[in-house]
């Protein structure tokens, strides 16, 4: 436990307390597997990733890839070996640096790769890595990785990828880890003829490649996180439309199967600009205007795929026909269109350097569904649906996860909303909270980042102290409890938390007509305190994600 606490430190990842287990955290054993994927070791830290030229062709009947990958890099430091990621079932057929076969070794999902001399600090340069295979099949896309094949209704071919968690080098060599997002990248994939691929950022050109495929050439003018880089192949109808945004024209971009055509140009219609409205408002303007907004039908749910965000909620309000909430707002728009977009602000503009703190990705956008029904459906609506997801939470676990092993944490989606409810109550000014949405857009955005760095930049903007709060929310299973009890004419209250020397804010009034009073309980009764009165002690629960207790 004191190792991953240390190497915690190293990462940035702003873990100050004892190890995950201690936290309340399940006790787990990680394999050296799951440190070489997880872990910023310096065979990782050596290069920065600058460009990819990934060049893939997709023999569908076989379920077969074969391609390579163009690295072009900067070295951080002198190094002679450095790591990049490929699954076993991927073969390596050579690696190429300036006309000659580079030597290498594999454990797991770890290639190391020897140079002939020295990379002196500072220095650019490239290698390629030439490989073929058949890569992992998804059973259960998204919640599981892989490819994904599957066919339309006309009986011609549909193949998609998602992997997010499962890795990339599932089936493209990359350096394998958040933390380093490529600076732009051209993704070329060759499909059979009669049909089309659509991949991340804009088409540059197509080619014939003279036997019987068409090569599709992609390029992404924006960084991007490499778990985002798809493959959407299909008989694709395409149809266009242009938002008027904040920086001007936004182009949208929209491939759906031939069969669904009509039905998608008027679903998509309903709920794309007045999404895009909605988070241009809140979070800033939309992060890749060069790149474009793309929606992709997918065979599975769907997908956060940078500029080509894949849709897969067959053209229903809800989330496949339910409302989350519980509440009926959540049924008056496409789920999938509203979440997955909203993480081209947080996951994709804004993005977690360690899986750990993927509450940063799943947390802001599960709170974007609330501020999308808060810009149609007003304030108190908002508010509401957040409240209606805690259902879900079993606050069994942290919601930072174990770091430095590509593990998320427990309850990042709905409890990670909930806490950004309260945090916004507690700061108590909506102008503030907008600025600060946006903020962290516009000065954390287009890189990668740490819990500590998200926590520390809402705390300044917010000129309160908010660090209790956050750790106790993030970094143990449970909530915190508002104990009160009646003494002497008055109520008094405390709060029970694992975090030591607790404080925050909160609402009370006695009866529903009642005037709300702020009060600032600590961790010691009597600290904070209210006049007893006849009427039932009502405590705001409806913007604060809290336990209450009568002693």
């Amino acid at each position: 436990m004191k190792k991953l606490f240390t190497l915690a430190l190293l990462t940035g990842a702003a873990f100050t307390l004892p190890s995950y287990a201690q936290l309340g955290g399940p006790a787990r054993q990680f394999t050296r597997a799951d440190t070489l994927r997880g872990m910023l070791t310096p065979l990782r830290t050596c290069y920065d990733i600058n460009y990819y030229h990934l060049d893939v062709k997709v023999n569908i009947d076989e379920k077969f890839i074969n391609g390579t990958n163009l690295f072009k890099f900067t070295a951080t430091q002198d190094f002679k070996r450095l790591q990049f990621d490929l699954f076993q079932a991927m073969k390596i057929e050579k690696i190429l640096y300036k006309g000659a076969e580079l030597t290498y070794t594999r454990e797991f999902n770890a290639v190391f790769v020897d140079f002939p001399q020295m990379i002196r600090k500072g220095a650019k340069d490239e290698f390629t890595v030439i490989y073929s295979g058949n890569p992992a099949v998804a059973r259960r896309a998204p919640w599981d990785g892989g490819f994904v094949f599957s066919k339309d209704q006309a009986g011609k071919p549909w193949v998609a990828t998602a992997v997010q968690g499962f890795g990339a080098s599932s089936w493209w060599p990359t350096k394998d880890h958040q933390a380093d997002e490529v600076d732009s990248m051209l993704i070329s994939i060759s499909a059979p003829k009669g049909l089309m691929d659509v991949s991340n950022g804009r088409l540059r050109s197509t080619q014939d490649t003279g036997d019987g495929y068409t090569k599709f050439n992609w390029f992404v003018s924006y960084p991007i996180n490499n778990y985002t880089v798809s493959i959407n192949i299909a008989d694709y109808a395409h149809f266009s439309d242009t938002y008027a945004g904040e920086k001007g024209p936004l182009t949208l971009d929209f491939y759906v199967l031939r069969e669904d055509l009509g039905k998608a140009q008027k679903h998509f219609g309903d709920d794309v600009k007045p999404m895009l409205k909605s988070f241009e408002y809140w979070f800033g303007p939309y992060p890749f205007y060069r790149d474009g907004y793309k929606l992709v039908e997918a065979p599975y749910l769907g997908m956060e795929h940078q500029s080509a965000v894949t849709y897969g909620n067959k053209f229903m309000k809800g989330y496949l026909g339910s409302d989350l909430s519980g509440t009926g707002y959540g049924m008056k728009w496409d789920y999938i269109i509203v979440h997955e977009s909203g993480h081209e602000w947080f996951g994709n503009n804004v993005t977690a350097k360690d899986i750990a703190d993927m509450w940063i990705h799943e947390g802001f956008t599960m709170y974007s569904e609330g501020l999308f029904v808060e810009s149609q459906e007003g304030k108190e609506a908002g508010a509401k649906y957040i409240a209606g997801v805690r259902k879900r939470i079993r606050n069994r676990a942290p919601m930072i996860g174990p770091y430095n092993v590509n593990r998320e944490g427990a309850d990042i989606y709905d409890k990670g909303a909930n806490l950004l409810h309260t945090v916004r109550s507690v700061i108590n000014d909506d102008e503030k909270w907008r600025s600060i949405l946006r903020g962290l857009n516009k000065d954390l955005g287009l890189k990668t980042t740490t819990t500590g760095e998200v926590v520390s930049y809402i705390t300044k903007k917010s000129g309160k102290d908010l660090q209790p709060v956050f750790d106790q929310y993030l970094r143990y299973p449970n909530i915190p409890d508002l104990e009160y009890k009646k003494e002497n004419g008055k109520v008094l209250f405390r709060w029970a938390t694992d975090v030591k020397d607790f404080k925050m804010p909160i609402k009370v009034k006695f009866g529903e007509t009642g005037s709300w009073t702020w009060i600032t309980p600590t961790t010691e009764w009597g600290k904070s305190s209210v006049k007893d009165a006849a009427s039932p002690l009502v405590i705001d629960t409806d913007n604060f994600y809290i336990k209450t207790t009568a002693i």
